[in-house]
């Protein structure tokens, strides 16, 4: 295959300006050989045709006198063969078939763990065609079946659709896709299932809100729900798949929407219910500062669909 490779390159070469870079006459054509060996110049580029490696010069009698293929048009030879750079092409696409030069890098499948991820620890939480590991948070089977390879939350039966086991200190990587004027969420720590008197079972989580929205406020996407906003609202318009790593490690979370960091909040910080380090006040009667470190993860319905794949998490030490 190093022959090919360099075969290659020496044709390439000489395929210069004003060379025919193949100096081994091409086969004759059809009226080739028969009584005619004129060979007239192109009155004007413009009138010139290139065919099989030979330019023909429209308007001029071919040398066999007219008829059948080739009428009007006479050959001669052109500066650089067609033959050549066919050639070149298919000893370089022999080269990427074999091996010796890499083809472009193929996207991985959907909900599958790769080599790199494996060995890293990851585990997937979605196998694509199952719901396998997930029910609602009323504890009951979902009842919306798994959508083109996709978990969708949306009249599940329950307020959110949660896996099974409980999470402490890891590392969420999912993709997510809105529908329009969608409000959805990824909740984190969810503990217990159980709602208190009055409130619904998100009081007992912390939401990475997902909102059809423009903005980047406490409610928008990549916010943790009326607690810390973020940055900047990098979630591409409804429709779009989107890539969002959400981090917890122990009393800190980080959010990453597209690759970027949007969102970092220290639980640490809020000492007091209703209130955040700033002293702005939020919703929740909860001090997040002793709020369980350990819980579920949920994928809100909150009325619209939303559609989500590639949910993997590795535990963090």
């Amino acid at each position: 295959m190093r022959t090919a490779i360099l075969a290659v390159a020496r044709r390439l070469r000489g395929l210069k300006a004003g060379s025919r870079g193949d100096l081994t006459p091409p086969a004759p054509l059809p009226w080739e050989g028969r009584g005619g060996t004129n060979r007239p110049t192109c009155p004007s580029p413009s009138q010139a045709q290139q065919c099989h490696g030979r330019l023909y010069c429209a308007g001029t009698p071919s040398p066999s006198g007219g008829g059948g293929w080739g009428e009007g048009l006479s050959p001669v030879r052109a500066p650089t063969t067609c033959r050549s750079v066919l050639r070149a092409a298919a000893l370089l696409a022999a080269a990427v078939l074999a091996g010796a030069i890499p083809a472009a890098a193929q996207p991985p499948a959907d909900n599958v763990l790769t080599e790199r991820e494996k060995a890293d620890g990851w585990r997937l939480l979605f196998d694509g065609r199952t719901l396998d590991g997930w029910q609602t948070s009323s504890g009951t089977p979902s009842k919306s079946p798994v959508d083109d390879g996709c978990l969708n939350p949306h009249k599940c039966g329950g307020y959110m659709l949660v896996h099974k086991e409980r999470w402490e200190n890891f590392a969420l990587a999912l993709d997510f896709k809105i529908s329009k004027g969608c409000n959805s969420g990824v909740f984190v720590r969810t503990s217990s299932l159980t709602p208190r008197p009055g409130k619904d079972v998100g009081f007992n989580g912390i939401e990475v809100a997902i909102d059809d929205t423009p903005g980047a406020g406490y409610t928008d996407t990549g916010a943790l729900y009326d607690l810390a906003r973020p940055t900047k609202n990098a979630m591409r318009p409804a429709g779009g798949w989107n890539r969002m790593v959400v981090t917890c490690d122990r009393s800190r979370i980080t959010v990453e929407v597209n690759g970027e960091v949007v969102t970092r909040a220290d639980l640490d910080g809020f000492t007091r219910p209703n209130v955040r380090p700033d002293g702005s006040p939020h919703k929740f009667d909860v001090a997040f500062k002793d709020h369980p470190r350990a819980g579920y993860i949920g994928l809100q319905d909150h009325g619209a669909p939303c559609w989500f794949k590639n949910v993997k998490l590795k535990p963090l030490k």
